[in-house]
């Protein structure tokens, strides 16, 4: 994974939240104890909790085991030696006279020279205020113009087009660009970095990724729960804000981009950006005939009962929050015109699985009349995202026997078979590149205003429906029987390897 070669201070707002607890602290420990950073690296956990230094410690050891990667003791106290925790109100301007001071004195008994990393992992109403201090107080700038200062910023980056603007333009105000980093865990998994490997570095796919041997491609991120204790976020966010506006459109751009001259931040993200800008844009007329939404309602999985969406603790008994959306997307370029880009996405569902499928066009003319198997298939490649991280290509052959039977068989690559050795989670990937600068599997300002241009004409429709006209699904189910006919309107349907 390379190695951090810099000393930071990495100020968590939101230290004690469950963001921080569940994936950045343990990401933080994998790395230390894979060498990746420093022994001097220190965080600053800052949260409205009371809490004193060794209380947050413990909490954080806790939440390790959870996590299911139990501290060994030496390591743990190689690591803990450099937590700390400030109980503060991120709106006060004297929080932060408080954390400079702090970071002062970390930087003495810790050596970090002045660089500093915030993470916004609090609540997104508070992302514009904590920004604007960090620039009112001189934080937002290297300490001394020694070191340097860089943000992380989680989604939701904005709720719509016009708050990503308005946020986009106050991150602008206190912070250069190439320091802002906004985060999409899904760029830092395996599989999706692969991607970028699979298509330009094998010259046995590349020439067919195209119109001339492309039917279609679909992207699926499928999840088997429901919402859980997060109803209060969801019904804020949906599925279209939750999903599709940043996971599922950056993988959608990694399938679609044109091959960038080298693998440099600005070059990949000129690319990505480009596919952005070439996706039509859907007219609010068109929007009930290029999408299906829905909800779940009851059902099983996993064999036991689990309630309706509505009925979920925290979720109005009338929502109209959508847990589950798909939608066609058509590139007008000259590599894609005219192939379709299904995507969806969902809760509660049949499977939990994140999964692109490129479908080939079929053989133009059917020789094996006299098979048992009629023909209609068609060759797909697979990457698989989570949570089996690897490639599937489906293709047909003969079975042993005299008869000619012609079966579908597909041929995997797994990571774990052939590498042997743990993947490193998506946090520990982005966290380490953020530690040495790189921005690459990060978010543009301008990438995410494009994103939400895209989806906002979803977001206006959707308000005005009423909710009685929302489409219910199963729970259990791949979603509303209106998804299906999305695509069997264009004589096709979804797949999942």
């Amino acid at each position: 994974m390379g190695k951090s070669s810099e000393i930071c201070i990495m100020v968590i707002f939101g230290g004690s939240g469950d963001l921080a607890r569940r994936k950045l602290v343990p990401a933080l420990y994998n790395l230390m104890k894979r060498d990746t950073i420093l022994d001097g690296f220190t965080i600053l956990g800052i949260s409205r909790s009371p809490l004193s230094d060794e209380e947050y410690r413990e909490r954080l050891r806790s939440a390790l085991e959870e996590s299911g990667t139990p501290p060994e003791i030496s390591m743990w106290l190689r690591f803990s030696a450099g937590i700390h925790y400030l109980s503060a109100d991120y709106h006060s301007a004297d929080t932060y006279e408080r954390i400079k001071a702090k970071l002062a004195e970390h930087d003495a008994g810790r050596g970090a020279t002045g660089n500093r990393l915030y993470y916004l992992a609090a609540a997104p109403s508070d992302y514009e205020g904590i920004i604007r201090n960090l620039g009112n107080s001189g934080l937002a700038r290297g300490e001394g113009g020694a070191g340097w200062a860089r943000v992380i910023i989680e989604k939701p980056f904005g709720q719509n087009l016009d708050s990503a603007i308005a946020l986009n333009r106050v991150v602008a105000e206190q912070f250069q660009e190439e320091h802002v980093y906004r985060i999409d865990h899904y760029l830092g998994k395996e599989t999706v970095q692969n991607l970028l490997v699979f298509r330009f570095a094998n010259g046995i796919f590349e020439p067919l990724w195209n119109r001339q041997y492309v039917d279609s491609i679909q992207i699926t991120a499928a999840e088997d729960i429901g919402v859980g204790t997060r109803a209060s976020y969801y019904e804020q966010a949906g599925a279209l804000r939750d999903m599709i506006q940043n996971h599922v459109l950056q993988l959608l751009t990694l399938v679609a981009m044109e091959p960038p001259p080298d693998f440099t931040a600005k070059s990949v993200r000129d690319e990505k950006i480009k596919v952005l800008r070439s996706i039509r844009p859907i007219a609010h007329g068109e929007v009930a005939a290029a999408s299906v939404r829905g909800q779940y309602g009851r059902g099983f999985i996993s064999g036991k009962p689990v309630p309706a969406y509505r009925e979920e603790k925290g979720v109005s008994p009338d929502s109209k929050t959508e847990t589950y959306v798909a939608i066609r997307f058509l590139i007008e370029n000259w590599r894609w015109a005219g192939v379709p880009f299904y995507v969806r996405t969902g809760k509660n569902l049949a499977k939990h699985v994140t999964e692109i499928s490129i479908q080939f066009r079929r053989t133009p003319h059917w020789i094996f009349r006299q098979s048992a198997f009629a023909g209609l298939g068609a060759n797909v490649l697979s990457l698989r995202i989570q949570p089996d991280e690897g490639i599937g290509l489906k293709f047909f052959a003969k079975e042993p026997g005299q008869s000619m039977h012609i079966q579908p068989v597909v041929m995997n690559f797994g990571y774990r078979d052939s590498f042997g050795f743990p993947i490193a989670s998506a946090y520990e990937r982005l966290l380490l590149d953020c530690f040495r600068g790189d921005p690459t599997l990060f978010n543009r300002a301008d990438s995410v205003e494009t994103a939400w241009a895209l989806v906002q004409p979803f977001l206006d429709v959707w308000a005005e429906y009423p909710a009685r006209n929302i489409p219910c699904y199963d729970s259990g189910a791949w979603g509303p029987r209106e998804a299906d006919e999305l695509l069997e309107r264009e004589n096709r349907s979804w797949c999942v390897l």
